[in-house]
């Protein structure tokens, strides 16, 4: 089950804070699959990968601090154990375009991964799409919820195309 954080609406579609929503986006784009609503309130789009694996993708739509419910309730649904989640998410720790894969921790202040591992447990996979910090004394909620600036969004496809590619790389490693 791979669940991309953000918030919903098109007010937010393009802002820092929904990039693993962007990534989940491509990922549906290239297996040809359609969100469709969940009782949930999420949206879920069904997959299989090149070796017959069935795959979620999944997007809350409620706000991203609230993303744990609808995980969870993905998750049980479809009988999906938590080692089976990764989430995609923005990253204040890191630089713009660094992503990193990472397994199970700390929820290093974002609400929306504290959420999640209040309601499922910590032990998931993680895609941590670097955003940076804010520049100066702006409030980390603002610069979060601003789109990204013009020079990264000429690289944004790109990096996004390679946080899809990283999701792949833990699905990869799961099935040896």
């Amino acid at each position: 089950m791979i669940v991309g954080l953000g918030n919903p609406g098109s007010d937010y579609k393009s802002n820092r804070h929904n990039v693993g929503q962007q990534a989940l986006e491509v990922m549906a784009s290239r297996f040809g699959a359609v969100f469709k609503t969940h009782k949930s309130v999420a949206l879920v789009a069904q997959a299989k990968t090149t070796s017959g694996d069935s795959l979620l993708l999944v997007k809350s739509t409620g706000f991203m601090n609230l993303s744990g419910g609808p995980v969870a309730a993905v998750a049980k649904f479809y009988s999906v154990p938590t080692d089976r989640i990764i989430a995609i998410h923005d990253e204040l720790d890191f630089e713009f375009g660094v992503i990193r894969k990472k397994f199970d921790g700390g929820h290093a202040g974002h609400n929306g991964l504290r959420d999640i591992s209040a309601k499922s447990g910590s032990g998931y996979h993680r895609v941590r799409f670097g955003i940076g910090r804010p520049p100066g004394s702006m409030p980390v909620a603002s610069f979060v919820l601003q789109d990204f600036s013009t020079t990264q969004k000429k690289e944004l496809p790109v990096l996004i195309e390679l946080a899809a590619d990283c999701v792949f790389e833990i699905l990869q490693a799961d099935s040896k």
